[in-house]
Formats: structure tokens, C-alpha cells, sequence
């Protein structure tokens, strides 16, 4: 059976067994039971229970195995020790999918994760989907299940959430029940043991109930079958997250509260922003955003038409927008005419679009269905300020006519609270998102503009560069075997000749005869460096020495750099120098790096050189493999991305050179799996040409990844 027909039987069973059901109100196996009656389920439910009895009128089941074969469910809330006994009796009558709701687990330390891990290969073993341990349990409103035992019964809707935080779950789960929000599916993962983040993105991409995917994560399991499945749900419906753990104090948080280890901020993003999941920082705007994806066609532009009764909101709105992807539309000047027709002369006819406040629900509605018309206009965002002429109600009837019928996605923003709740209330039940502010309402349509640019882009693709991978692998394994973690500068010059890149004339001179020959043989000035596997970062023993222009320079420089790392560092090898060519005037630094990530793999680097990178942290991130879209963005993501292009008359850099070098990186990366972190530090870029003029590579030997 796979995955999806397990999850099918998850979601939709028609045989359910609630094991450790109590007839004692406050207990976890009676909150089942009546959660899973008053949602109204239809199928046959057996409590479980060794006393015997009756349990809200049904006959209880003395033992697992007199259950039917091939039970669809097993909901488990009884002792820690007994749901391993537990899984195994019901694998012996063929369950399909158990949710453990029983805490004690990964999420306590040692021999919870040894229990955990002992479930989880049972499961596996007899193709059970687990939810949990340690979860709330799971929800489909409209098939009548309650598999939980949370308080109230929500609605069904086109909303699917699922959390790893159970009380997280709890507090949503009452709030959706005060703004009157459905679910298509509401499931808390736990500790994930088996059905996990990306199993639930799997299934619910493909549920016809679900129009927006929920998510609230502290870590993720699975990174490539996360990203797989994200990238492939993404492009049918809206996927919304919020990631945790994303401070010290919160990743720490994160590792107590369930047993995860958070990884890196830079990588959750980078991972969202690739694989298309748009990410948010609070509950509200997950909520503000899942109202507005389920409920609001896709804008197919950024140019928002607004429509107040009040200057003030108006300009505040246009302003920020201005500061979004958004732009106040522009409208036609038939527009303006046809407005100038019916709205008093003191009214502002150009965007915003105030109507002033003396108006009525009538004038709401005519300006609503002028603008709605403009073929410029992309969106449109309601005010009201509530005057005290103000018709509230019937205006939330004009726009929800303008709504229904202008096949463009409709905002509104009624501001204030007590006179305008009514109002508020009946445009969230015709499915119109109302604001109580301005800054909700416009960060929900540019959310939805840059999801309908995600959508629409074309399918990445990836370029592949010849190599000599097996001369790349030699040297990597070489240090392997002398159990050296690091491959410094002239040791890596192979790796960057395997894979093509370009690099100043570069030549490894062992005395300083043999460096003035090669400093002629390169042509003056030049750079020498100091060769010693034992040394990594140059400039800590002085071993850099640059604008080298004749023999006797060489000579000098190449005795004292020398001498000096043998005094500095008695215990380091030094190979000689290398003599390498002298930048030409008026290049720039960046540096190209990578970095393992344990859950998402090899994690991109760019920045400019110097203080950009070491003090303003002016760094761009991607995961590997980059496409050469991801390139042309990684390189103009940083703020300092105007310095590249030129600035006063500067010639641009070479772009073309500079993202090869990228996505040069990026298949090196995926092609050596020992390497853990990789830099190229500096490369120099100037309009020409871009060269790689520094390297260093840090292998994870076998044993630090056990």
C-alpha cells in the first residue's frame, strides 16, 4: 500500500478503535470518544478498554485482537509503556494507521528516543502510518472526524494546518473558532516519527478540499523530500509557513520542547524561497494569508486601486504600498471620466480614489464598479473610516456585488472595531478578507502578487559543466586517507583545474630561485603566498605579500614570509610560496562559498569581499543545485548589489563570469559529499573576467559524522 492510500485511510476511515477509551469525563480516552461523536462521524467506532463496559452507549472491546481485520485507525491513549504492546496487537489484526497520542518519547531525552525509534520501525516494518508520538491527533470536519482530544469542533473549510506543537494547535484551534474558520484538515505532527511535514505536503497537495496548506515547523526530518514535495505543491495551491526556532533562545527552545534540532535560520529561508513556501513570523499573518489565498483569486499584476472615504488611511495605504512589490495603479483617463461623471468635485479622482466622507453606500458602489473595470487595476483594496454618515452595512453589500462579479481579488480595510463589526462579520462570510488596518490588508495582496510570479516562472534550468571529477576525487580522498580535515589554497589548485575555473597564473615555487623564475615566467607584479597544508588562514603568520615587481622583491619577500611561518609555526610544513599574477587594477572582491546543511544539503554563499561580508553580514543564500535563474538572484539579492552594476559612470562587472563561477560551485558541491564547507576567497571580478584567487575546503571525516 502506499503512502498516499495509507494517508487516504488516515484521513478518511471508516473503522475506528480508540485504544485506552474511558468512560471517566477529563480523561484523554473519553475526550476522544466524545470529540469523534459530536463531529458527527458516520463509520463504526469501537472503544478499547481490558475493564469492559459500555462507554457513551457502545459496547466496549475487551482486547485489540477482537477488533476487525484490516481497521482503517487506531487512536492510542494509554500508559507509555503499553503503546508498543499495543501497536503489535494491532499489527496482528492489520490496522492501516495509528495516531499515538501518548507523550514520554524523543522529546524527554535518551530512552524516549530509543522507545520512539523502537515504534517507528514497527510501523515500518507493517506499513502503519503513525502520527506522533506526543501529538493533539488529527481532524477532517467534513468527513465527521475528531481523532483529538482538543475542545471544540470546527467547521469544515479549504484551510489545512498542520503543527509540530500540539498546544500550538489548541490555541489556533479556538481562535479559528471565534473568527468562524473551517478546515479541510487539522492535524498536530508531534514528534514525527513516521507521518512527517513532508508526507502531510504530499497528501494534502493533492486533496481536492484543500485550496491553502498551513504549517507551523521547528525542524525539518527530510530536506530533499521536503523540498521535492514543496516545489511540486507549490505550483498547484499556496503553501504558508511559520518556522520556529529561529534564535539561539528559540532553537534551544525548539530542541526541549520536542526533540528537534533547528537548523539554520539562512537555510530554512532559502529553502522556502526555493521551493516556493511563502514564510511568515506570526500566527495572524498566517491566518491573514490563508483567508486571503482561499477566498481571493491571484492578482495577475502588481497595480492596486484603492477606494476611501478619508484622505488620511488613503495616503497611509498608497504609502505603503509604495514600499511593497505593489504599485498604486495608475488609472486610464476614461476612468477618471467616468468617475468625474457621478462623484462630487472635491472628491479625488486619481489613486487613491477618496470619495470623501460624506459617502454613501450608493457612490461606494458605483466608484467600486468603475475602478473594478479599469484593465489596469490588478487589485483593489477597500476603506472606510466609520463617519457618522457612513452607511457600514450597505456598503459591505456594495463590495461584496463588486466582488462577485469583477473576477479581480477584492481587499477591505474597515477601520475602527464596535460600529463596524457587523460589517466585518458579513464580508469574511461572503469570503471578502476584512482588515481592522491598512498594513495587513496590503502585505496580503503582495503576498498573493509574488505567489502568482513563483507560479508562473518558467521551469528552472540547471546547466552542467565538463570536469574531471575523478581528479577532484583523488585529491579529496588523498587527505582523507592522511586524515587531514582541511585542503588549503595550493593543495585545492587541482580541484579548481578538474572543474575549469579561471585562477591567475599561479605556480608553486619550493626556494626563491625557483620563485623569481616563476615571477618572470608570470610577468611582474605579482602575489606570493605561503604554501602549508598546515595553515589555512594566511594573513595570521604574515604569508601574504602582494605588488611584487622585481627579482630582488621576490627574493626578500619570499625569505621573510618563509622564515617567518617556521618561527610562527613551528609545528606547520611549509611547502614554499605561491607565486601567482597580480589583480589588474580596479577589481572587485566577492566571495563564492558553501556550506553542508544536515537536513537540506549543500547551502550557497555570496557576498562582497572585505567589510561587507565581515561587518555589514551582506550575504545572499541558496541551496544547491542553483538553476541559473537561482544565480542571476543569488548575485543581486545582497544590498550591495549596486557597487557590482557600477555606480558614476563605472562599467558594470562581468555577470555572465561571475554566476558560471556560482553554478560551478553548486555542481562541485553536489559532486563532492565529503567536502563540508568550500570557499573561494576572494574572487576577483572586474567588466572582463572573474577569477578565483583563493580556496579553501573542510572535509567531515568519517569520524566527526558519526
Amino acid at each position: 500500500m502506499t503512502v498516499k492510500q495509507t494517508l487516504h485511510a488516515f484521513f478518511y476511515p471508516e473503522t475506528v478503535a480508540v485504544i485506552g477509551a474511558s468512560a471517566s469525563p477529563g480523561k484523554i480516552g473519553h475526550t476522544v470518544m466524545t470529540n469523534m461523536i459530536g463531529a458527527g462521524f458516520r463509520g463504526k467506532l469501537f472503544p478499547v478498554n481490558p475493564k469492559g463496559g459500555t462507554i457513551e452507549g457502545m459496547a466496549v472491546v475487551r482486547d485489540i485482537a477482537d477488533l476487525p481485520r484490516g481497521l482503517d485507525l487506531a487512536v492510542l491513549a494509554v500508559p507509555r509503556d503499553h503503546v508498543e504492546p499495543s501497536i503489535q496487537a494491532l499489527a496482528g489484526i492489520g490496522v492501516k494507521s495509528v495516531i499515538v497520542i501518548t507523550a514520554g518519547f524523543k522529546e524527554v531525552g535518551k530512552d524516549g528516543y530509543r522507545l520512539e525509534q523502537e515504534l517507528k520501525a514497527l510501523c515500518e516494518a507493517h506499513s502503519i502510518a503513525m502520527l506522533g508520538p506526543n501529538c493533539l491527533g488529527m481532524m477532517n470536519p467534513a468527513h465527521g472526524v475528531n481523532a483529538s482530544f482538543a475542545a471544540g469542533q470546527p467547521k469544515a473549510g479549504s484551510i489545512a494546518f498542520f503543527s509540530q506543537s500540539g498546544a500550538l494547535c489548541v490555541a489556533i484551534l479556538d481562535w479559528a473558532l471565534g473568527e468562524n474558520i473551517g478546515f479541510s484538515k487539522f492535524i498536530s505532527l508531534g514528534n514525527k516519527a513516521v507521518i512527517d511535514e513532508a508526507d502531510m505536503l504530499g497528501y494534502l497537495g493533492g486533496d481536492a478540499q484543500t485550496k491553502v496548506i498551513l504549517g507551523y515547523i521547528e525542524n525539518v526530518e527530510h530536506g530533499e523530500a521536503f523540498l521535492r514535495q514543496a516545489r511540486a505543491v507549490c505550483r498547484n495551491k499556496p503553501v504558508i509557513m511559520i518556522k520556529a526556532g529561529t534564535t539561539a533562545a528559540g532553537a534551544k527552545a525548539a530542541s526541549s520542547h520536542t526533540g528537534a534540532i533547528a537548523g539554520s535560520d539562512q537555510t530554512y529561508t532559502a529553502a522556502f524561497r526555493q521551493s516556493g513556501v511563502i514564510r511568515v513570523a506570526d500566527v495572524a499573518s498566517l491566518f491573514n494569508l490563508a483567508q486571503a489565498f482561499s477566498t481571493q483569486p491571484l492578482p495577475r499584476g502588481p497595480n492596486l486601486a484603492v477606494v476611501t472615504n478619508s484622505g488620511g488611511p488613503g495616503i497611509l495605504t498608497a504609502d505603503i504600498a509604495d514600499r511593497s512589490r505593489l504599485t498604486v495603479a495608475e488609472l486610464s483617463q476614461r476612468t477618471i471620466e467616468r468617475l468625474q461623471e457621478f462623484l462630487p468635485s472635491y472628491a479625488a479622482f486619481y489613486n487613491p480614489v477618496d470619495i470623501v466622507g460624506d459617502a454613501d453606500a450608493k457612490r461606494y458602489r458605483r466608484t467600486l464598479d468603475v475602478v473594478a473595470d479599469d484593465p489596469v487595476v490588478h487589485s483593489i483594496l477597500v476603506l472606510l473610516t466609520p463617519t457618522a454618515s457612513v452607511e457600514i452595512e450597505k456598503t459591505a453589500e456594495a463590495v461584496i456585488h463588486t466582488a462577485r462579479k469583477c473576477g479581480k481579488p477584492v481587499f477591505a480595510c474597515f477601520m475602527g472595531k464596535t460600529r463596524v463589526a457587523r460589517a466585518r462579520a458579513m464580508l469574511m462570510e461572503a469570503g471578502i478578507p476584512c482588515y481592522a488596518f491598512p498594513e495587513p490588508a496590503v502585505r496580503s495582496i503582495e503576498s498573493m502578487y509574488e505567489y502568482y510570479l513563483w507560479k508562473n516562472r518558467p521551469e528552472p534550468v540547471y546547466a552542467e559543466f565538463p570536469c574531471d571529477r575523478e581528479l577532484a576525487l583523488k585529491v579529496v580522498r588523498e587527505h582523507e586517507a592522511r586524515r587531514e580535515p582541511e585542503i588549503v589554497e595550493f593543495q585545492a589548485q587541482e580541484v579548481l583545474r578538474a572543474y575549469g575555473l579561471p585562477t591567475p597564473k599561479t605556480v608553486l615555487a619550493r626556494s626563491s630561485e625557483e620563485a623569481v623564475a616563476a615571477a618572470v615566467e608570470i610577468g611582474y607584479p605579482v602575489v606570493l603566498k605561503i604554501a602549508s597544508p598546515n595553515i589555512s588562514h594566511k594573513s595570521d603568520v604574515g604569508g601574504v605579500k602582494v605588488n611584487l615587481r622585481d627579482a630582488g622583491e621576490v627574493l626578500t619577500n619570499f625569505r621573510e614570509i618563509t622564515a617567518r611561518a617556521m618561527r610562527m609555526r613551528p609545528d606547520a610544513y611549509i611547502a614554499g610560496c605561491l607565486v601567482q599574477e597580480m589583480a589588474p587594477p580596479g577589481v572587485k572582491e566577492v566571495i563564492i562559498g558553501f556550506k553542508r546543511d544536515e537536513q537540506f544539503g549543500p547551502m550557497l554563499m555570496f557576498g562582497l569581499g572585505g567589510i561587507y561580508v565581515e561587518i555589514m553580514k551582506d550575504i545572499s543564500f541558496k541551496l544547491a543545485p542553483l538553476s541559473r535563474q537561482n544565480a542571476f538572484e543569488i548575485v543581486r539579492e545582497i544590498k550591495s548589489y549596486m557597487l557590482l552594476k557600477g555606480l558614476r559612470g563605472e562599467k558594470p562587472v562581468n555577470f555572465a563570469a561571475l554566476e558560471e563561477i556560482i553554478l560551478i560551485m553548486s555542481q562541485m558541491a553536489l559532486d563532492l559529499p565529503q567536502v563540508w564547507e568550500a570557499e573561494f576567497n576572494p574572487v576577483l571580478i572586474n567588466h572582463e573576467r572573474a577569477m578565483v584567487a583563493d580556496v579553501r575546503m573542510t572535509l567531515h571525516l568519517k569520524e566527526d559524522r558519526e
